[in-house]
């Protein structure tokens, strides 16, 4: 019997692994990855410093824990050369691997800002365990005394948490960013500005509407250049500007992509039997052509059960639905529902300040909720706001953020 193949071993691949076991324990099934193979929750890497944890207490289970687990083949370090959608086949160096039906859940790559300089090429990422490895080792070398310099590209949702997480860990950061307030891009204003209160507060250095222009190694240090003209002296750079979606063998295949894979509602691309899912996908999420990329905790878990059930011959929708993001910043705890790209033309966010906390709700260009932010955020004040998407804004509203 020919397997069912996971291409990546991340959580979107475990998860669609695990879901499928729940239903069917013995079509044989091989998870592909190319790193060690072992799980791990990814969004533990931006806050683990504070934790003082080691790379090696975020792997959670080994590839060998999790084959047995799932009854299942892990190959790891086995990164995948070519697929052959016609024949079914992968191809891995010189050997021909026949799948029933395939799985992309490949992820997502960090993306590189073009900068000038000789100390460009020590600008650090971290997408998986074993770069928090290296960035970890490289913040403990003995030149940097008891705490470094970090400085990070990017003061959205991933660079704000590395930049919390590593100031909680007696790190001096500076934080750089285009744009006016951190977390510009999923934020309501008045939550941005909490935010940047702080984070300055705890000593953190926001570098606002500007950018790195270059970078120059200076003896053991780096000299940071800035577009606006000022400079400075670091000794790490991590970038955290955003992912993108992986590509390279969905496109290599002949597969349909827009910036992401583009899969239908069951979670099937345009080839028969290949599916994708995670943050490698892009997502129907309505009847009128609307997809997302949607690289987020919740949704990788609801479409892996329903790719799951797809899979053992129950074909199955994947139904999104609104869930929080919350964002690991302890000095100012967040939780948001940013509105969808569509939304957004006409719409407005309107906020209001309850004793310390601030509530955003943003209304589309039909005067519906259509996306929150809250801070600090609570359980109880995040379920009332879910429970309020899709309702129209009351006679009288807050004033605009």
């Amino acid at each position: 019997m020919k397997p069912i193949v996971i291409i990546g071993a991340g959580m979107a691949g475990f998860t669609v692994a695990r879901e499928l076991r729940k239903l069917d324990k013995e079509t044989p099934l091989v998870l592909l990855t190319s790193d060690s193979g072992g799980f791990y929750s990814k969004p533990m890497l931006s806050n683990a410093f504070a934790q003082n944890k080691q790379a090696a207490q975020l792997v959670t289970q080994s590839a060998e824990q999790m084959a047995a687990q799932l009854n299942a083949e892990i190959r790891s370090t086995t990164p995948v050369d070519a697929i052959d959608t016609t024949k079914k086949t992968i191809t891995i160096g010189e050997v021909a691997l026949d799948y029933a039906k395939l799985v992309l859940a490949v992820g997502a790559q960090p993306i590189r800002l073009t900068i000038e300089g000789d100390g460009a090429d020590q600008v650090m990422s971290v997408n998986h365990v074993a770069d928090y490895a290296r960035f970890r080792d490289l913040v403990a070398l003995p030149k940097h005394g008891a705490s470094a310099r970090v400085t990070i590209l990017g003061a959205g949702l991933i660079g704000c948490e590395f930049a919390d997480d590593l100031s909680g860990a007696g790190h001096a950061v500076t934080l750089i960013d285009p744009s006016p307030l951190p977390l510009a891009a999923l934020a309501a204003p008045a939550l941005s500005r909490g935010l940047h209160a702080a984070l300055t507060s705890r000593g953190i250095v926001l570098k606002l509407s500007t950018t790195a222009s270059r970078i120059d190694r200076s003896g053991d240090s780096l000299q940071v250049s800035l577009a606006d003209g000022s400079s400075f002296e670091t000794d790490i750079v991590l970038s955290a500007v955003g992912l993108r979606p992986d590509l390279r063998l969905a496109q290599a295949a002949g597969l349909a992509t827009g910036r992401g894979i583009l899969i239908d509602a069951n979670g099937q691309t345009s080839a028969p039997d290949v599916y994708a899912v995670g943050d490698c996908a892009e997502y129907t999420v309505d009847g009128n052509g609307g997809t997302r990329i949607l690289p987020y905790i919740a949704p990788i878990m609801t479409a892996g059960r329903a790719l799951a059930r797809t899979l053992t011959g129950t074909p199955t929708a994947i139904e999104l639905k609104d869930a929080p993001v919350i964002v690991k910043t302890p000095s100012y705890p967040i939780a948001l529902v940013p509105p969808p790209l569509h939304a957004v033309a006409g719409g407005a966010w309107q906020s209001e300040e309850i004793g310390e906390r601030t509530i955003c709700r943003f209304y589309d260009a039909q005067g519906v909720m259509a996306g929150f932010c809250v801070a600090p955020q609570d359980a109880a004040i995040r379920a009332s706001l879910l429970a309020a998407m899709g309702s129209p804004a009351p006679a009288q509203e807050a004033s605009a953020a």
